[in-house]
């Protein structure tokens, strides 16, 4: 998992390619939301799945090109769905992605807390003190206004260390994040924070995407993918709710302990 801190500036990067490649319409009602360069590798690499899939016929032929006319949708509106639902918009930023389209495994996971929107949001923004509430995270370390590390538990005593960058951030409603260029662990993500009003709390919602690291030790960060990142999200989310409401974590036989 992975935040980073609040007051973030988004920057935008234009270039010769934009001036002579003005941007593709976006479909009606959602703009463009993904990267000059993703767009082209979106429809290069849908031409070629939807070419292999009408070559190919039977039913393997279909999937091929079915995820082929998705990625030259992806590519030919600049809108990415999975983008959309994790609050990332990679437009106006460099053309490294942290999940390539079509890839990696998505978790969501939410829990209401009995806790104000803005309160919530500026606890997690502090990105620093997250170690001590969650209890996967060995460490984060803030690099600037933008970067920061990130350590997690590992199996067998193991960590897995990388860099992380806002993308995205609206006080008090939400911050999403991706991994930079380089990092061990590739992943994009966001947490969002919906008051349900009445005092009756705060909705906070963890959505985030893997990829993993192919050919590189898979059994060994298989604790990131699928149900166990599921779980080890739900956990942590149950007790940032406990140090949020009570001021104490739970420890891992239920009873609480001082955060």
């Amino acid at each position: 998992m992975s935040t980073a801190t609040p007051n973030i500036p988004t920057h935008s990067v234009s270039s010769h390619h934009d001036a002579l490649h003005p941007a593709e319409p976006a479909e009606e009602g959602r703009p463009r939301n993904i990267s000059r360069r993703e767009q082209q590798l979106s429809k290069w690499g849908g031409a070629a799945l939807l070419l292999a899939g009408l070559t190919r016929g039977r039913a393997s032929g279909l999937v091929m090109s079915l995820a082929g006319g998705s990625l030259l949708y992806r590519g030919w509106t600049g809108h990415c769905h999975a983008y959309g639902a994790l609050g990332i918009n990679t437009a106006g930023h460099n053309d490294a992605t942290a999940v390539p389209a079509q890839q990696g495994v998505r978790v969501d996971e939410s829990v209401t807390i009995n806790r104000g929107a803005g309160e919530l949001y500026e606890r997690w923004s502090d990105l620093e003190s997250l170690p001590a509430v969650m209890r996967h995270l060995k460490s984060v370390e803030v690099l600037d206004e933008q970067r920061s590390r990130w350590v997690a538990e590992g199996p067998l005593g193991q960590s897995v260390d990388w860099e992380a960058e806002v993308i995205n951030q609206r006080e008090p409603d939400m911050i999403s994040w991706r991994s930079l260029p380089g990092s061990r662990v590739d992943t994009a993500g966001s947490v969002r924070f919906t008051p349900l009003g009445h005092d009756r709390g705060t909705v906070v919602r963890v959505e985030m995407k893997y990829n993993p690291p192919g050919g590189r030790v898979g059994a060994g960060i298989a604790w990131m993918f699928g149900a166990g990142l599921e779980k080890q999200l739900r956990e942590d989310l149950a007790r940032f709710k406990s140090v949020m409401e009570a001021g104490v974590a739970p420890t891992t036989a239920g009873q609480p302990r001082g955060a």
